[in-house]
């Protein structure tokens, strides 16, 4: 009988930077990984029990979060009570434009013949000064009526694209591969997407521009998601999620986080909550606010800070936690792991 090896599920297809994310973290001789359609699918493949673990993208150091991710971690319906990050990767993101090209640009004044390719960026009352691209088309792009890519992409890539792609259509899609894949089926070659080197090769794609991001060290933080029953009762599945074992030592070498909403007809409910972490010091690392879903205006707080949740509940994670317990209106723990990050 042939042993099966663990799933891991991440968004797909395959070629994608989430892919490139999995691979990165788990030997394909030894799992197995399974493409996904949306990161709600990998959620709800971690917390079905289907994968072992999930991959998913969770913010760019040039685009910010991934407010897709940091939904489903909302969670008000409460589907994925029971996910929790358990370690992050970092994935260099270099964006490519990909498509069918029509001829080479021998001599690239020729891009600047037409206002809609200028090779500027135009001014605008927010970005009076926009950033010159960091490169240029190794094409001519004229023939280019719409542009395939995931969200974050287009954040991440404004200059080259007001530059050279003014006013052409944008098209979201779930993720950079599957831009590519439309892109290869489109055979009047009018299209194009923002994509990888790997995706290139993989549907046979002509590179139009390499290197189109605005920042050069433009970097995407993946977290690995894994699953605790969630048929214990809440005291027993507090002691199973503890998995971070060891003394509260080395807090820089680990990173936790934590959700919580406040009392919005509290004043300074907020600032409170906050505030529990200094008394310990506890360096917070990162806040995003995101819709509650339960009333207009009112958010849900993710916090993540330096330090990790003990198994023994010592230590000033917990300490802090339980503070927050006692200002918040709510809070919940998302998990806790080993920091990769190197600076």
């Amino acid at each position: 009988m042939v042993q099966q090896h663990p799933i891991v599920a991440f968004l797909g297809p395959k070629a994608s930077y989430t892919h490139q994310a999995a691979l990165d973290c788990f030997n394909e001789s030894e799992y197995t990984l399974t493409p996904q359609i949306s990161i709600e699918d990998v959620f709800e493949a971690v917390q079905s029990g289907t994968a072992y673990r999930g991959v998913v993208p969770f913010e760019n150091s040039t685009n910010g979060s991934v407010v897709f991710t940091l939904d489903l971690f909302v969670d008000l319906p409460n589907r994925y009570p029971d996910i929790l990050v358990c370690a992050e990767t970092y994935i260099g993101v270099n964006h490519c434009l990909l498509g069918y090209a029509r001829r080479p640009i021998t001599d690239l004044s020729s891009i600047n013949e037409s206002p809609d390719s200028s090779g500027t960026a135009t001014p605008t009352i927010s970005a009076p000064n926009p950033a010159m691209p960091r490169t240029v088309p190794l094409t001519d792009l004229k023939h280019i009526k719409k542009l395939y890519s995931h969200p974050q992409a287009w954040g991440q890539c404004k200059a080259f694209l007001s530059s050279y792609l003014k006013g052409v259509e944008r098209q979201d899609v779930s993720s950079t591969s599957k831009a590519a894949e439309l892109v290869a089926q489109d055979k009047s070659g009018t299209t194009a997407a923002i994509s990888s080197s790997i995706a290139a090769k993989i549907h046979h794609l002509d590179f139009l521009a390499k290197g189109i991001e605005d920042s050069p060290d433009n970097t995407t933080r993946f977290f690995i998601l894994k699953k605790f029953s969630a048929h214990s009762s809440p005291s027993a599945l507090e002691s199973n999620k503890q998995d971070v074992t060891g003394v509260d030592n080395d807090m820089d070498r680990f990173k936790t986080l934590v959700s919580f909403s406040v009392d919005d007809d509290d004043p300074g409910a907020l600032a409170e909550s906050l505030a529990v972490f200094k008394p310990y010091k506890l360096n917070l690392t990162s806040i995003n606010a995101r819709p509650s879903g339960i009333v207009p205006w009112n958010y849900l707080f993710f916090v993540e800070i330096k330090g990790r949740r003990m198994m023994d509940n010592k230590g000033a994670v917990n300490a802090a936690l339980r503070d927050l317990g006692k200002t918040a209106k709510s809070w919940r723990w998302l998990g806790s792991w080993e920091s990769r990050l190197v600076r």
